[in-house]
């Protein structure tokens, strides 16, 4: 690694642009939105090991497990207990040496300097918006599920399974599956999971479901009918309107004695990359409902890492969101090319597992 041929525009503009992007990032103005930055609250680990994650709130159980495994995992042997240190993320993006050759050209000529920082810097962005849609992906699977599966950059081949100990009684199926709109009860469905929780002192506030579970939900006959009653319709079922997720919220909301509950969409894709073919997943489970008390669910556990504490000479550094450390520098193998990267070790923690409710709309209750 060596000093960056531009470190004329670093030095001046590394620290602002990884500021603007973090302030990006978390504003209310930007097309992608991460409610694992809503829900979740950081907390620093000394240690960096998983024996801090364990003095949460949670029975969180981390195992290393193969990435082609199914999640629910079926196979007890593809896994082995994790201890050490949270895993290690992050991302590399580069400018070629045509890029390179650009540059030097737009330099050469007094191209507009706003041009040049805009090149030299365009994968800031990128690089730390990776980190932030793996947490996402994690998280939105972690909480719909119960379990969520990452990436460990220094195992080839293995992840980190997080388990974090969703309780059986908690889980349900439906009366009759919600894709039905003539046979399911999708309340009485959510009337049984809140009585489960009163009996446990639970108070549910909270609906999480996607977008396809929420129109199935909405287009029942018995949510129709309700809705209807709501506004003392008492006309034919085939003029009842459906209601809108704003017209729904507040009925069941202003409905204290039997719901008292907001609905909220998850509507969530994030790009995936392997082997330099990228897929869009959906990480939220298509079809489960997940009650809360709150909207506060956790934590976002990170740690220092390696490079923090021991810098590497002629890589300049800058630190996004107190847990990215965004570098820049030139290498020359296997190519020239001047590389941006970012590093966390970072991983979202769901507590209070005995206060969550899932519902699975697509099984049918034994």
């Amino acid at each position: 690694m060596e000093k960056s041929a531009f470190i004329k525009w670093i030095n001046t503009h590394f620290a602002a642009v990884v500021l603007y992007v973090v302030n990006k990032l978390n504003g209310k103005d930007q097309a992608l939105t991460y409610m694992f930055k809503q829900m979740l609250k950081p907390k620093f680990s000394a240690t960096g090991k998983w024996e801090a994650i364990h003095s949460l709130r949670t029975r969180v159980s981390a195992d290393y497990v193969a990435m082609d495994s199914p999640l629910p995992l079926k196979k007890r042997h593809s896994l082995r207990k994790a201890s050490g240190d949270i895993v290690k993320s992050g991302m590399e993006l580069w400018l070629n040496e045509t890029q390179l050759t650009e540059l030097d050209t737009m330099a050469a000529v007094n191209a507009p300097q706003k041009e040049i920082v805009r090149m030299i810097f365009d994968d800031t962005e990128q690089v730390i918006t990776g980190v932030y849609e793996l947490l996402e992906k994690s998280f939105l699977e972690g909480l719909s599920t119960g379990v969520t599966v990452l990436d460990d950059t220094e195992n080839v081949g293995l992840g980190v399974r997080m388990d974090f100990g969703y309780l059986t009684e908690n889980k349900f199926g439906v009366t009759e599956l919600w894709s039905n709109p003539t046979t399911s009860r999708p309340l009485d469905d959510i009337r049984a999971a809140i009585k489960k929780a009163k009996t446990a002192g639970n108070v549910l506030r909270h609906i999480w479901m996607d977008d396809v579970t929420f129109q199935n939900f909405v287009n029942s006959d018995q949510v129709k009918q309700y809705f209807a009653w709501t506004l003392q319709f008492a006309g034919n079922n085939a003029l009842i309107p459906v209601p809108s997720l704003e017209q729904i919220n507040t009925a069941l909301r202003n409905d204290r004695g039997n719901y008292g509950l907001t609905i909220n969409i998850v509507d969530r894709q994030v790009v995936n990359e392997k082997d330099g073919v990228q897929t869009v997943v959906t990480p939220w489970a298509e079809g489960n409902v997940i009650f809360t008390t709150t909207t506060d669910v956790g934590v976002y556990v990170y740690a220092r890492l390696a490079e923090q504490n021991h810098p590497v000479a002629g890589v300049e550094y800058q630190t996004a969101d107190n847990y990215i450390l965004v570098s820049k520098f030139r290498q020359n193998s296997p190519s020239l090319r001047e590389t941006t990267r970012s590093q966390a070790r970072v991983v979202p923690v769901i507590y209070d597992a005995d206060k969550i409710y899932l519902l699975e709309t697509k099984t049918i209750q034994a």
